[in-house]
Formats: C-alpha cells, structure tokens, sequence
C-alpha cells in the first residue's frame, strides 16, 4: 500500500460509556479500512484496553502525537490520547457521567483542531452522550453543534444516508434538535431555503449528476392548500421558488408520507426534512435491524455535517447504553461512515 494516496481520517470514539470504543475496534480490525485510508484514533489508552478485552480484538496500540506519524498498518492501532481517562474506575458501561461525558469532548475538539489544519482529511464521530456532554459542562444539543461552533460554521445542515438493497435514501434537516414546537417556529423561508442550498452542495459533494432536490411539507398532505397549517405558503414554498431561481433542480413541496418512498425508489436525490423525526425515522428503518429481542443485528446509515470548512461524518446511532460492553455491538454504520468520510475527501 502506499501510504501518500490514503487520506488520514481522524475517528474519535465517543462517549467511552457507550459503545464507541466497540464498534470502533471492530471496524479497525478490517482490512478494507486500511486499504482507503489511514485511521487514527482519539481516544485513551485505558478505554481502549478495555474494549479490546470485551471484543477479544488484538491490536498493538501506537499512542501518537500526532497524525502523521499514524503506522496505517492492519494490527496496529494508532490512537492520540486526551488524558481526561487514566483509570478503569473514571468511567462505567451504560451509564452517564461528567466523566466520561469530559472525555468525549475532548477527543472532538482535539479531531476538530487538526483537521482544521490539515492533518486529517476528515473526521469520523463516534456516539456521545448529550447528558454526559452537559454534566461535563458543555452546554451543546450534539456533536453538529459542537462542530459547528469551534469551526465558527453558521449555516449547515444534517444529511443523513442509508441503503435499503441497492438503492439509497439521503435526507437533509432543516431543524434537528429541538423540541417539535420550536421546530415548527424554525420553519422560515430564510432556514429552508439554506438548507435547499446545502442539500444541492451534499449531492455535488456525493458526485451526483442529477442533484434533484425534493422537499417535504410540514403538515399532513403539504397543508393541502392551506386546510391543515400554513408553514408551506408562507416559508416553504417562496424557499422553493428562490431556490429555483438560483438553478436549483428542486421540487416541492410534497406531502411528508411519500416523499420518501419517492426517492428510494429514485425519483430523487435527495429530501429536505423539516424537522428531526420526520428525517430520521424513514433512514432508520432503511439502514437498521433488530433481532425478537430488540437487539440491533445492522446498523447502516451515515450521519454528516454539510456546511463546516472540514469533512465531518458520523454513524447514524446513539451509545447504546445498554448494549455497551457486552460485545453486542455492530459496526456496520462506522464502515458506512468512514467510506462517505473518505470518498468526501477525494
């Protein structure tokens, strides 16, 4: 392999409570990993340990200073420590801390501030827990916005991607973490068009050559002319018609209970949702599985922030809480992640 053509990517593991550090060792353990990129870790040597121990994964851990000096070879496991770990006792499985919530942030600023530098070509999240974040005292709703504030970004957007067989289904938010109430005041046309502008920027970041934009409506039927709300005279479609007007192939608005059987079945590209649920529950039930018992036995999807002066992208799935450190975890949505991560940066 020739270590100059493998973009650096910077994996940070997450909230060590959950099960970050698991699906990371796992996914490490895959030659393909290697053969596109060069993974470095951040996190510390103890969580690491662990989650070795509870994967029975066998890596020769390689504590690095920094990026460029990562091995990038299967079997060695290159990883930049915070020091906010330095002991089993500083954290527990499923369960939220100040602790641990310290650790997850730092490992996200310090990936934050070398890929703003250019010693990685992106960043790949892991899981982290919003209660622990904000009994560490950062006060932010997730990882977007922990983004989005120490790379100084004011407008970006969620783009979610999930494959159901051979077809894919990305979506766009236009509000994420809030309340539904305070969703629905959000709706502008000033927030909607933004996030048609960035929908269109995520396609050519995929190399789409179609780029055709679709967008939901807020209420049942799109409102229906105006019988069930009238977000959509108001801010969707002027957002639309401005959107139109700069060259964007956009249409809408279409009601919410089929735009998204809409563009799996390829009609579009991709769908700007409104607000959190509306966007996430049909790319979860494209990308994930459960067992009789409700345990997760596939986990696609890719989370990514489009908008920041860096590559960020994320798996599409909490901590797990409940799963963490049982070696119940998969993977497969860190791969999807890493592989978006790595195709963005190209």
């Amino acid at each position: 392999m020739n270590l100059t053509k493998r973009p650096v990517i910077g994996i940070t593991i997450g909230d060590p409570a959950g099960i970050g550090p698991e699906i990371c060792v796992k996914a490490l353990a895959k030659n393909e990993v290697y053969e596109n990129s060069i993974p470095v870790v951040y996190a510390d040597r103890i969580v690491l340990e662990d989650a070795l121990e509870i994967t029975g994964k066998k890596f020769i851990l390689n504590p690095v200073k920094k990026p460029s000096q990562a091995c990038g070879i299967l079997g060695t496991f290159d990883f930049i420590e915070s020091g906010a770990i330095k002991k089993r006792g500083d954290y527990l499985h499923g369960e939220a801390a100040a602790k641990s919530g310290e650790a997850a942030f730092q490992y996200i600023v310090k990936a934050i501030n070398d890929a703003m530098v250019g010693e990685t070509a992106a960043v790949v999240t892991c899981p982290i827990n919003k209660e622990a974040i904000n009994l560490a005292g950062h006060l932010f709703a997730g990882h977007t916005e922990i983004f989005a504030h120490y790379t100084d970004t004011k407008d970006y957007g969620m783009l979610l991607s999930a494959r159901s067989g051979s077809r894919c289904l990305n979506v766009i938010h236009v509000t994420t973490h809030v309340g539904l109430a305070k969703a629905c005041e959000l709706i502008t046309a000033e927030r909607v068009l933004k996030t048609i502008i960035l929908a269109d920027k995520a396609l050519a970041m995929m190399g789409s050559k179609t780029r055709r934009v679709a967008v939901a409506g807020l209420n049942p039927h799109s409102s229906e002319n105006g019988l069930f709300g009238s977000e959509e005279a108001d801010a969707i479609i002027p957002a639309i018609r401005e959107a139109s007007s700069k060259g964007i192939n956009v249409t809408g608005p279409l009601p919410p209970d089929t735009v998204f059987v809409k563009a799996l079945g390829g009609q579009f590209d991709i769908v700007v949702a409104m607000y959190h649920d509306q966007g996430h529950i049909p790319l979860k039930l494209c990308g994930f599985a459960t067992d009789i018992k409700g345990i997760i036995s596939s986990a696609g999807g890719v989370n990514a922030t489009i908008g920041l002066p860096i590559i960020r992208t994320s798996v599409d799935h909490g901590t797990a809480y409940d799963i963490a450190g049982k070696n119940l975890a998969n993977e497969d949505s860190l791969i999807d992640a890493l592989e978006m991560a790595v195709k963005f940066s190209r």
